[in-house]
């Protein structure tokens, strides 16, 4: 499961951004998480939780803001969302190459709100 050592990741890097800070605690994470990460995002708040165990993270909200995989046809120019399973075939011309993905594959911590107190 991925999920959690993309949880302990976030965890080392917004605990040692607390330390720097002189933060007391953490109380909130935010991340941006792309449609096409093959991140679940019930499994990453379970291994979130369990990463946070011991750190200044522990007890935090973690929020995640979730990014819908788009593209666009290089040779028309037309946008569409990608979905899942991924369609990168343009919808307009079916042309044959020069896919550009937009969004989708994001994994990103957004922000970070200290706690007041510990």
């Amino acid at each position: 499961m991925h999920e959690m050592s993309i949880a302990e990741a976030v965890v080392e890097q917004v605990d040692t951004a607390a330390r720097e800070h002189g933060a007391p605690g953490v109380a909130r994470v935010r991340l941006r998480v792309g449609e096409l990460a093959g991140v679940v995002p019930e499994a990453l708040d379970f291994c979130f939780e369990l990463a946070c165990a011991g750190t200044l993270v522990a007890g935090a909200a973690l929020d995640t803001e979730s990014v819908a995989a788009r593209a666009r046809c290089a040779p028309c120019a037309v946008e569409w969302a990608v979905g899942m399973p991924p369609d990168l075939g343009c919808p307009s011309c079916s042309g044959g190459g020069g896919v550009e993905l937009l969004s989708g594959r994001e994994l990103q911590i957004l922000d970070v709100e200290w706690a007041r107190e510990r």
